[in-house]
């Protein structure tokens, strides 16, 4: 299991999550520390030993977890404010596309292998705050700072919808299953259908959410201001469980890093990983949360600001073979 931090310092952190099988305890092993841009990094995406990320400095960079190599980069016209991969089921760990959401309001798509723009899409009249791919590669969600919902048809690559939203939301993902999708803005969660966008379900939080997940069971997990971790259950409309105070500042970013195993059952079902922008970045077992205090099982503190996390549970199967454009940086080996 791989988790992937960005700070303010403009440092992108790696580290390893690994369970002793002598002591069942979990260590969170530092992988590497690099200073992957020149401005503080806003998004970070993990798929297999793949990863990416992107920063006010107007470029998109692709990395080889499993060598702790840079694979190449992309200079856009604009700041890049989010990322996601699509790992197509046939390819099971390795992706195929990624998709980054930017300031200007354009959607980008590019070819993973090798690292190639495909097409750049105008989507919203403002700067996009955040993008969902469905689990089939085929739609994308992205929310605006115009407080507009747009969709993007990703096979013909261009924009087919868009409506104005009652407020601005800064996040929005699909669920699990990909049969619905939520929104946040500020203390609120609303959940939609993904077929037509009829509202299911609203949650309010009491400060304002700066990150949300979606889980397994019909589970949102949210952090925000208020420093702690709230699952949501969308079938009851009501708080599964909590961990109040999870971390002494903002939490940042949520991991689930539960996946499917080979014979079909959820391996690692309760645990999940946290980022704070104080520096902390803990793992947590869901299963201990009605205790008094939540206790995490291990956590790192990187000792910078935090702005963002992501994490992947597969393991990749094949290295990358990215071609880069000549006009790119060689690759440039990160730091242990």
């Amino acid at each position: 299991m791989s988790l992937i931090a960005g700070s303010y310092e403009k440092f992108l952190w790696g580290y390893k999550l690994k369970r002793s099988c002598t002591e069942q305890t979990i260590a969170l092993n530092p992988q590497f520390s690099y200073a992957a841009h020149l401005s503080p990094i806003k998004s970070v995406a993990v798929s297999g030993i793949v990863a990416a990320s992107s920063a006010g400095d107007d470029t998109v960079k692709l990395y080889d977890l499993s060598t702790a190599s840079e694979l190449g980069s992309h200079l856009l016209q604009t700041s890049v404010t989010s990322l996601s991969f699509f790992t197509p089921p046939s390819l099971s760990s390795f992706p195929r596309n990624l998709f980054a959401a930017s300031d200007d309001g354009s959607f980008s798509i590019f070819d993973v292998d090798p690292f190639v723009l495909l097409k750049t899409i105008s989507v919203h009249k403002k700067g996009i705050n955040d993008l969902a791919v469905h689990h089939s590669g085929k739609l994308g969600l992205t929310v605006g700072k115009d407080s507009c919902l747009g969709m993007v048809n990703l096979v013909r690559g261009r924009r087919s919808f868009i409506c104005r939203l009652e407020k601005e939301a800064s996040i929005v993902e699909y669920c699990f299953n990909g049969e619905k999708f939520f929104m946040v803005s500020d203390e609120k969660i609303s959940v939609h259908e993904a077929e037509d966008a009829k509202l299911s379900g609203e949650f309010e939080c009491s400060k304002r959410v700066l990150c949300a997940v979606t889980g397994e069971n019909g589970l949102i997990f949210t952090g925000g201001e208020d420093r702690g971790i709230t699952a949501w259950d969308t079938g009851s409309g009501k708080v599964a469980y909590s961990m109040n105070d999870a971390h002494k500042s903002r939490v940042k970013g949520i991991v689930v890093l539960s996946k499917e195993g080979n014979s079909g059952t959820t391996e690692n079902p309760y645990l999940i990983a946290s980022a704070s922008s104080d520096g902390v970045i803990r793992v947590w077992d869901v299963r201990l949360t009605d205790k008094e205090k939540s206790v995490p099982l291990t956590e790192a503190n990187t000792k910078s600001r935090l702005t963002c996390l992501a994490g992947s549970s597969i393991k990749s199967v094949r290295k990358p073979t990215v071609k880069k454009d000549p006009s790119d940086k060689n690759s440039t080996e990160m730091e242990d």
